[in-house]
This record gives C-alpha cells, sequence and structure tokens, in this order.
C-alpha cells in the first residue's frame, strides 16, 4: 500500500513537471503588448518624430566620438579608452529599446514576442550595470590623474583599463544573465499588457501570475550595490578631486582641472538621479516612470557624445583633424 502510495505521488509529481512544462512553453510562444504612449494618440507623431531624432543623434554622435578616438593616436589614453567603452554601450543600450518603440508608435503594433521581451531585459540591465561601473572607473582615471599626476601613466596604464573594462563587462553579464532567467520563469496571463514602453523589469513583473516578491527585493538590493555604492565612490573620488583643485595656486591651472571632469559630473548627476529614481521607487505604473526612463535610456546616450565633445578641446581638435583629412582627400580626387 505504502509502495502505491509513493508511486502515485511519484505519478503526480511527473504530472505536474510535465503541466509546467506545457505551460512554460506554450508561455514562451506567448505575445506580449507594450502599452508605450498609446494613451496619447494625438500627439504620437510629434512622439515619434522625437524618439527618431534623439535615436539618430545617439547613433550618430556615440558611432562618430568612437571612430574619432580609435583614429586619433594622442586620444589613445585611459580616459579616451572609457569612453570608447561608454559610446559602443550606448549604441547597444538605445538600438535594444528605441527602434521597437518607434515601431510601436508608427505601426501601432503594440506586440513583442516572449523573447523579444527577454532580451530586451537582459541588454537593459546588462547596460545598466555597465555603464555605472564605466563611469566609475571615469571617475577613478580623474582622481588618480589629478591628484597623483606623476603616478598617472604608471598607475592607469593599459593593463589596469583592460582589467576594469573585463571586470564591468563580467559582473554586468552575470547580473543580467540571472535577472533573464529569473524572470523567464515567471508565468503570464494570455493576455498581458505591459505598460510601458520597454519591458522594464518592475512593469513585467507587475503582471506575472507568480510571487514576484524575492525579484523585486534583489531590484531594490541591486540598486543599493550598483547605485548608491558606485555613486559614494565617484563622491569620494571627486571630493579629493576638489581638494586636489583648490591647492592649486594659478585661477588657469584649477580651471584647466575642473573643466577635464566637468562633463563627467554632469553625465553622472543626470543618469543617477534619473535611473535611480524610477528603479528604486514604489511599484508606480505612470506617464512620471516613462519620461524619467525617456531621460536615461535616451537623452543621457544622446547627451554623451555632445557633452564630451563639445566641452573638450582635445575631442573638438580630432573631429577637426578628421574633417581636414576627409575634405583634403576630396579635393584631391
Amino acid at each position: 500500500m505504502a509502495a502505491t502510495g509513493i508511486t502515485g505521488l511519484n505519478v503526480s509529481i511527473d504530472l505536474c513537471k510535465a503541466l509546467t512544462e506545457t505551460i512554460h512553453a506554450a508561455t514562451k510562444h506567448q505575445v506580449l503588448h507594450l502599452l508605450a504612449f498609446s494613451g496619447y494618440p494625438k500627439v504620437k507623431w510629434i512622439i515619434f518624430i522625437i524618439v527618431l531624432i534623439m535615436y539618430l543623434l545617439c547613433i550618430l554622435g556615440n558611432v562618430l566620438v568612437g571612430i574619432i578616438v580609435c583614429l586619433t593616436p594622442r586620444l589613445h589614453s585611459p580616459m579616451y579608452f572609457f569612453l570608447g567603452n561608454l559610446t559602443i554601450l550606448d549604441v547597444v543600450y538605445v538600438s535594444v529599446v528605441l527602434p521597437k518603440l518607434l515601431a510601436i508608435t508608427f505601426t501601432g503594433d503594440t506586440s513583442i514576442s516572449y523573447p523579444g521581451c527577454i532580451t530586451q531585459i537582459f541588454f537593459y540591465v546588462f547596460s545598466i550595470g555597465i555603464e555605472f561601473f564605466i563611469l566609475t572607473s571615469m571617475a577613478y582615471d580623474r582622481y588618480v590623474a589629478i591628484c597623483f599626476p606623476l603616478l598617472y601613466n604608471v598607475i592607469m596604464n593599459r593593463r589596469t583599463c583592460v582589467i576594469l573594462a573585463i571586470l564591468c563587462c563580467t559582473v554586468g553579464t552575470f547580473n543580467s544573465l540571472m535577472y533573464a532567467l529569473l524572470i523567464s520563469q515567471l508565468l503570464f496571463p494570455i493576455s498581458s499588457a505591459i505598460n510601458h514602453f520597454f519591458c522594464h523589469m518592475k512593469s513585467v513583473l507587475r503582471i506575472s501570475c507568480n510571487d514576484s516578491t524575492h525579484i523585486g527585493v534583489l531590484i531594490n538590493v541591486d540598486g543599493i550595490v550598483y547605485g548608491l555604492i558606485t555613486f559614494i565612490l565617484i563622491l569620494a573620488s571627486y571630493m579629493y578631486i576638489i581638494a586636489a583643485i583648490l591647492k592649486i595656486h594659478t585661477s588657469t591651472g584649477r580651471l584647466k582641472a575642473f573643466s577635464s571632469c566637468s562633463s563627467h559630473i554632469i553625465i553622472v548627476v543626470l543618469f543617477w538621479l534619473t535611473s535611480l529614481s524610477l528603479n528604486m521607487k514604489p511599484d508606480m505604473a505612470s506617464s512620471q516612470d516613462k519620461i524619467l526612463s525617456m531621460v536615461y535610456i535616451a537623452v543621457v546616450p544622446m547627451l554623451n557624445p555632445l557633452v564630451y565633445s563639445l566641452r573638450n578641446k582635445e575631442v573638438l581638435k580630432a573631429i577637426n583633424e578628421v574633417i581636414s583629412k576627409i575634405k583634403n582627400k576630396i579635393c584631391a580626387n
């Protein structure tokens, strides 16, 4: 009798597993819907044009800065090494989210496949995490350059830069893979509407049939680890930088030292304030969430090349040299 009971229990467990696998298989092929800005049909073309302009500026600006950094030997320094990595990251970042938003706005088709949604989540977390670490590495680079100028080339050598870049990518990959796997195990209703313009994790968790409290807690803890700790490291770096700048006797020297950091400060403030305020706030679905998301997903990557080039004489000089070479070749031909 006991053996029969155990056998029956095993059969039940097997049936449950088979049923769960069947449900998951069905879920994987279901279509989710991104509501995006569908609540504003009268201004959809304005939204489309604005997003398209931001996307094109972001791609063109970042690609241009990346090419300039690669083609100009004197820009092959740690600061521009991290800037080059940042441009690549920004291109990946916006290309995962904005083309889909453009398609939704243009065609009115809000559907996104389940694998497409998981892919967005993976690259979203990947990009956010790595951007935190790259901006922190850039702050450390400025700290060494201003506080220890004579040891700069020794401390920030190529090996150090490569190790920091690999560390950023490794941590970002594992973190994004963790979230993608966790969310891929959730079940969703047959008709699922995500109140956002991309598969933002908290918006996806709201429509899940499962208890996803543990994932929500993990997002908040991750926000503290990634956001606040890296921000504290950047803040500490700039406290030492400011103290070192104040010790410079000439106003020209102080201005030159501060100008090398100002571009980085602008991007850090914009990125941290918008990303942390959205990802660590209580679960709320509102238009403000979408606008905040648009700031750090589209506006910050668009501003990165503009801020770093327009406020940097070396980059501007390199851009002018490349343009002059192109003009000379065209005239010669």
